[in-house]
């Protein structure tokens, strides 16, 4: 049975997107096949008025779902960096929690932490070290960029892991 899984990786600037394709065997786990299916951003023009911001990635990841029609969906949880840019992204998961409501989606949110600890056993890893284990598990012969994508594909993959 084949399975779709977008792997968001939330902001308001930058977007990330990631779609996987997951098929396991019946008779055994490690005989499944996990393809990349797509990548890419979503972006808002820091010029632009916030709620027009909001409204692109409403409409824009709105397209995306309708096109891809993911089966999952997978977000990274807010991380808190500074207090300026948690609620900026905060207003922006807001979206997309709403956005995938409407469409009544199924969700799972992992932390920063769950991510690398998934896709590098540990916990700590670095960015290009995730970003690596993104290319080796989906058989890419490059890591995808920019990285807000190779991130959304992390939590893909951590959703395919994990369910």
């Amino acid at each position: 049975m084949e399975k779709r899984i977008l792997g968001l990786d939330p902001g308001l600037a930058i977007l990330g997107f990631g779609v996987i394709t997951c098929q396991q065997s019946s008779t055994k786990a490690q005989d499944s096949i996990v393809n990349m299916l797509d990548f890419g951003v979503i972006t808002t023009s820091a010029d632009a008025e916030m709620g027009q911001r909001l409204c692109t990635l409403f409409d824009d990841l709105h397209t995306l779902i309708q096109e891809l029609q993911p089966d999952l969906v997978a977000i990274e949880k807010l991380f808190f960096y500074r207090m300026s840019s948690t609620i900026l992204v905060a207003q922006a998961r807001g979206v997309v929690m709403l956005t995938l409501a409407q469409h009544h989606l199924p969700y799972v949110e992992f932390t920063p932490a769950q991510i690398k600890q998934a896709l590098t056993g540990y916990g700590n890893a670095d960015k290009s070290e995730v970003q690596e284990a993104v290319a080796r598990e989906l058989n890419l012969e490059y890591i995808p960029k920019p990285d807000d994508a190779a991130d959304a594909l992390a939590v893909a993959l951590t959703a395919w892991f994990q369910v």
